[in-house]
């Protein structure tokens, strides 16, 4: 087989989601967009589900279609962006609950789907999605199912931004008898003055920062397809941008930008033999990458990626970027199976 094998860890998975859970005092809820993180929403939601998860968040309408399929009719599903121009017809087939972030989108929906259920969404300070203060007013709340706000700096917990954004929900949610949201992982790792009525953890249901207790839930292993002897002075890869000065052993792995190893990786990744560290030579192409292997006894089937030797954080590291990234861009030809 030469594509590489995603492993997925749904008890490790559940684990997370209970300890945030505990953490939010029995109120959090799942975020799920991006095809569960790049993992299969289907799987993932499914699996939380099991643990009790009755509320979901996705992006846009479109990516609740596979998740209402497999949840059933019973979870409530809401939706980041909103009700966009257009999206009535899935909003009302898959009862879903879009988070209105305008008053455009509030007149919009009112007019659409006028007995539908629906949410609010504030800005607070990130100046991305939600409604300003200084356009909100109460009674565009009537009838919400939920309020809620989005925290810019949350993984960062001394950060002024954090109590500023929680005073200024405060201040606009004053006196609303409905349930309020303002944390995500990182919120709800920043206390319950953060939790309100429910929490919305992603990135750490994943094994992903800022959640450090967090499990490893990703396992990627990649075949190796060749391996060849290296002589003093050759190069490898695109660019001949690797030189050994010594006789070295390279091992071709079937992975590359393609599968969603980015190219920042070029150089700089590193993948595992068990527990022994192997270096990336040269650049990721778009189907191949190219290892130093020449330290090893002898070169196996595959070489591991992501596991519990190293975190999507960690290799997030060394190429850049973000936990977020490298779980989001894992692509389409892995073989995929629950661990």
């Amino acid at each position: 087989m030469a594509t590489g094998h995603l492993s997925i860890d749904l008890s490790a998975l559940a684990d997370n989601w209970q300890a945030l859970n505990r953490l939010s005092g029995g109120k959090a809820a799942a975020v799920v967009k991006a095809n569960g993180y790049g993992l299969g929403a289907g799987r993932i939601a499914k699996a939380l589900a099991a643990e009790g998860v009755s509320e979901f968040f996705v992006a846009v309408a479109e990516e609740a279609t596979a998740l209402r399929a497999t949840l059933g009719p019973d979870p409530v599903i809401n939706v980041f962006s909103g009700h966009m121009a257009g999206d009535g017809q899935i909003i009302a087939d898959l009862n879903l609950t879009p988070l209105l972030n305008s008053p455009e989108q509030i007149a919009r929906h009112k007019a659409t789907l006028p007995d539908h259920p629906f949410g609010i969404q504030l800005d607070t300070g990130m100046n991305r999605l939600g409604i300003e203060a200084a356009d909100f007013t109460a009674d565009m709340a009537d009838g919400a199912t939920l309020v809620m706000s989005h925290l810019a700096c949350a993984d960062e917990p001394d950060h002024p931004a954090n109590d500023a954004q929680l005073k200024t929900f405060q201040n606009m949610t004053a006196g609303l008898n409905t349930r309020r949201s303002l944390a995500a992982t990182g919120g709800t790792l920043l206390g319950k003055d953060y939790h309100f009525d429910l929490t919305r953890p992603g990135i750490g249901l994943y094994g992903g920062a800022p959640f450090d207790a967090a499990k490893p839930v990703v396992t990627l292993t990649l075949p190796v397809i060749q391996t060849r002897d290296v002589a003093p002075g050759e190069t490898v890869g695109y660019g001949c941008g690797w030189t050994t000065s010594t006789p070295a052993k390279i091992a071709t792995v079937s992975a590359g930008y393609a599968d969603g190893l980015i190219r920042a990786m070029s150089d700089k990744a590193t993948l595992f033999a068990g527990d022994t560290p192997c270096p990336l030579a040269g650049r990721v192409s778009m189907d191949l990458l190219t290892v130093d292997v020449s330290h090893l006894e002898s070169v196996p089937d595959s070489l591991t990626l992501l596991g519990p030797q190293q975190s999507v954080d960690t290799l997030a590291e060394a190429a850049g970027t973000i936990g977020y990234e490298i779980l989001t861009s894992l692509g389409g030809r892995y073989a995929r199976s629950n661990a």
